[in-house]
């Protein structure tokens, strides 16, 4: 039998009162939008939150990432000293994600063998499902070495169309003790924990078992891939200094996050748009009708401070597409000095492609049943393909769990 890949774990609940303020969205999102970090810090005030966990992106390059690290280190030691954590033994949490649209989106927490997962490649049970940018793998590696906590908004899916794992704890969630259940920030949404444990999450290890054992892919990562990435250089780091025995029970050997099932109804792909500072839109549009030849196959939409318009273009599959456009995206980076953002958001987009000389591309969607099979096929998606959902369903900062005990 294969060797177990997402299991239970002893999982840390803030017990706080104000749930609301604890849990933020993940440091990811709204990268070139200071605003919303600064109201959710008036929100949070000096509360116990997650922002004060993170560094988010919208401020990396702005701040000194030693010293954050050293104050998030910190933050963690004296939240566990005040012990403000409940913690669930060998447990799943079963979340019931409403979503700003009213869809519920449900998931699992547990933790995945890092031994059983590669960002680079295609022959491990657990694959990345797009391609990883170096460059932001070193913040989040400093803070990794440094603290004794971690807390995920890593969603990894896997391909379970008859709906076997998740979806039958629905039908019983009433029974399950209630972990929390509050209002997201900044219109996220709600969330309802519930934990699973002793027959329940035995059941739930016998429907995974099943499904293991019926794919080559067992899960493919959706959000959070740099994330996990982090997680697995600091564990093939630090592994080298440990016993075969110690390496099997290290708890950095394994990391938290949420399973969703990609055939779940509320999950849904988005695009992620590319906006280019200190570039001549015109030139770069030109060079991107060169990179393609015109079709009917998908649409980019481009937008400068002036103008508008769309491109038609043909492409055998959105992989191929996305591909050729971030190809041609990082050749004029590296020869303009141009630089990129990643957006979730439609409206950002519009918004700072007002600016001079910047040009937002809102990128075509990917239709979801193209994960596992080009995944499984032909390794990673390029960098910053898709993203699950739009930006304020991305995961929020929750759970916790010791990775150095």
């Amino acid at each position: 039998m294969k060797k177990d890949i997402f299991t239970p774990a002893d999982i840390l609940i803030p017990d706080v009162s104000s749930p609301e303020k604890w849990s933020v969205i993940a440091c990811d999102q709204f990268s070139s939008q200071k605003d919303y970090w600064e109201r959710v810090r008036n929100f949070v005030g000096m509360e116990p939150s997650t922002l004060d966990m993170i560094i988010p992106e919208a401020y990396l390059g702005d701040v000194n990432e030693d010293k954050e690290t050293r104050r998030i280190r910190d933050v963690m030691d004296d939240y566990l000293h005040r012990k403000l954590f409940k913690e669930v033994k060998d447990s799943f949490v079963f979340v019931e994600r409403t979503l700003p649209d009213g869809t519920v989106r449900l998931g699992l927490v547990g933790t995945i063998d890092l031994e059983q997962y590669a960002f680079t490649g295609f022959e491990a049970a657990i694959l990345a499902s797009e391609g990883t940018v170096i460059e932001r793998l070193p913040a989040r590696i400093r803070v990794r070495r440094a603290v004794r906590l971690e807390s995920p908004h890593i969603i990894t899916f896997i391909n379970d169309v008859n709906k076997t794992v998740i979806e039958p704890l629905s039908a019983k969630a009433h029974e399950l003790p209630l972990l929390y259940d509050f209002d997201l920030m900044e219109g996220g949404g709600h969330i309802r924990g519930r934990r699973v444990f002793g027959s329940d999450a035995d059941t739930v290890m016998e429907k995974l078992r099943e499904l293991q054992e019926q794919s080559r892919v067992f899960m493919v990562i959706g959000d959070g891939n740099h994330s996990l990435a982090a997680a697995k250089v600091y564990w093939d780091d630090i592994k080298k200094s440990l016993s075969n025995e110690e390496r099997e029970t290290h708890p950095a050997r394994r990391a938290l996050v949420e399973v969703n099932n990609v055939y779940d109804p509320a999950v849904s792909f988005q695009a992620i748009h590319r906006v280019i500072f200190d570039v001549f839109p015109a030139a770069l549009i030109s060079a991107l009708e060169r990179s393609f030849p015109k079709g009917a196959d998908y649409e980019l939409r481009w937008i400068s401070r002036f103008q508008s318009g769309v491109l038609g273009l043909s492409a055998k599959s959105i992989s191929e597409l996305l591909t050729v456009v971030q190809a041609q995206l990082d050749e004029q980076v590296s020869f303009t000095g141009c630089s990129i953002d990643y957006i979730h958001d439609k409206d950002s987009v519009e918004k700072l492609a007002k600016e001079e000389r910047c040009l937002g591309l809102l990128m075509p969607r990917m239709d979801k049943s193209e994960l596992f099979a080009t995944v499984a096929a032909r390794g990673v998606f390029p960098k910053k393909s898709f993203s699950v959902g739009h930006a304020r369903d991305k995961r929020y900062y929750m759970e916790c769990r010791k990775i150095i005990l």
